[in-house]
């Protein structure tokens, strides 16, 4: 199959215009993201069985009638690995995919592990070994160079050859409508509006310090995201986080003080302490009935590594009378969601339908189980 560079509007639309309701859809996307908080797209790759396109974002204007696609409930988009793609997809196109499979997810419930690269799927299918040398190349350069065109190319043309495989693979196992659910909730989390006020809760040492320099570390987070957001610069390249720490753990009242703690980045002060000190000085002046709650540790709960090491165990034993792998069915993080919420620790405001375990499919297989498993106290 021939691929065709698309670079102008009428042949984008007529492309769109052809793939049919009963479609099954192939895409994956180029972009670059070495110095920006946003990818920047550089290609979009598409292919229904019958043509496969090379849409040039750069030379389009009007991108519309393609997330039209990926938002058409009718057609099934196959993507591998989508997490990024639908970062692009979100802030290139503000397209929120519906009816989109992550084959990458479907592996896992074919006990090929978590994280299968598209390369190794493509190997194990058709015996074919891909080229992966533009993999680090410039999408945003133009002209496009044949062997990029190639390489962008191969990413849908043989995810579409082996789609029918697949499709019949997953489902004769019984996990499609599971690998569907799985890939869908993976989408609505990568579409839920950033909650700048719980950004601080992401730095691993917040819980050392007291509900005042929790404050302070909050209000620098939320500033950074900010930050960031206006300027499209990556987190780090606006303060790191160990600045923001220690300088939510020191409280410093002047720009020159920064320079001297442990732990600064002294580019950060350089080139935001004035603005990181107007940040604090804003927080320090919160009344105590607004500062954040202590954050306890979960691991420094009574019994948490005996309890962690049966739920993973009783787990392991329920996903393998599922015939699932135990990493498909939980990570350390749900687990510990699960134990958080159970116990609630510092997850006062996560409700019953927010953790993964007992929702979803998960729920369907496990719910009952487990929170018998929790009334007896976690003991095997």
């Amino acid at each position: 199959m021939q691929a065709e560079y698309i670079q102008d509007q009428s042949a984008l639309d007529s492309f769109c215009e052809s793939i049919s309701e009963d479609a099954v859809l192939a895409v994956d996307t180029e972009f670059v993201r070495t110095r920006t908080l946003f990818p920047n797209l550089g290609l979009i790759q598409a292919c229904d069985g019958n043509r496969l396109v090379l849409i040039d974002p750069l030379a389009i204007d009007d991108l519309s009638c393609f997330w039209q696609l990926l938002e058409n409930p009718q057609i099934l988009k196959l993507i591998h690995s989508c997490s990024e793609d639908l970062e692009v997809f979100l802030h290139a196109g503000n397209c929120q995919p519906v009816n989109m499979l992550d084959t990458q997810i479907v592996m896992a419930f074919l006990g090929h592990g978590l994280s299968l690269g598209y390369a190794s799927m493509i190997l194990h299918y058709l015996d074919i070994e891909l080229d992966k040398s533009e993999s680090r190349t410039n999408w945003l350069k133009r002209p496009l160079t044949d062997n990029q065109l190639v390489y962008a190319a191969a990413d849908v043309k043989y995810l579409h050859q082996i789609s029918a495989q697949l499709l019949d693979e997953i489902k004769q196992a019984g996990w499609y409508d599971e690998a569907l659910q799985e890939s869908t909730r993976m989408i609505a989390k990568k579409f839920q509006p950033i909650d700048e006020s719980q950004l601080y809760l992401e730095n691993k040492q917040a819980f050392r310090l007291t509900p005042a320099q929790l404050s302070l570390l909050q209000e620098l987070y939320a500033w950074r995201y900010r930050l960031a957001v206006k300027r499209n610069l990556p987190l780090n390249f606006i303060a790191k986080d160990n600045t923001l720490l220690t300088l939510a753990r020191r409280q410093p009242t002047n720009v020159g003080a920064m320079a001297n703690y442990e732990g600064i980045d002294i580019l950060d002060v350089r080139h935001q302490g004035k603005a990181m000190l107007s940040v604090i000085r804003k927080a320090v002046k919160l009344p105590p009935e607004h500062l954040p709650k202590p954050i306890s540790r979960l691991d420094s709960y009574p019994g948490y590594k005996n309890v962690f090491k049966n739920l993973k165990t009783y787990l392991g034993k329920l996903a393998e009378k599922q015939n699932l792998d135990l990493p498909v069915v939980a990570g350390k993080k749900q687990m510990n969601q699960y134990l958080a919420w159970f116990w609630q620790l510092n997850e006062q405001d996560l409700h019953p339908e927010q953790v993964d375990l007992i929702n979803g499919w998960r729920g369907e297989l496990f719910k009952e189980d487990l929170l018998e498993f929790a009334k007896q106290g976690f003991k095997l």
